[in-house]
């Protein structure tokens, strides 16, 4: 499943975002990293659905940065 996450800076430092096609589901973090294991977290949480096994190394991810 691909979905459109939008990443803002946030005003008193590390990340928060928003998924356009989910309305509610926001997540923030310090770091990209931590960021990107929360909004996963919250789009789990969002569809109410099962976690997938852990994907293997070279895993391709898109994100998108709003600057």
């Amino acid at each position: 499943m691909q979905v459109k996450i939008i990443v803002h800076e946030a005003e008193e430092g590390g990340f928060w975002a928003e998924v356009p096609a989910i309305p509610g589901c926001v997540s923030q973090g310090e770091t990209l990293d931590e960021l990107d294991d929360n909004i996963r977290e919250a789009i789990l949480g969002c569809l109410s659905i099962e976690p997938l096994e852990p994907v293997s190394e070279g895993f391709e991810r898109t994100l998108e940065l709003a600057v």
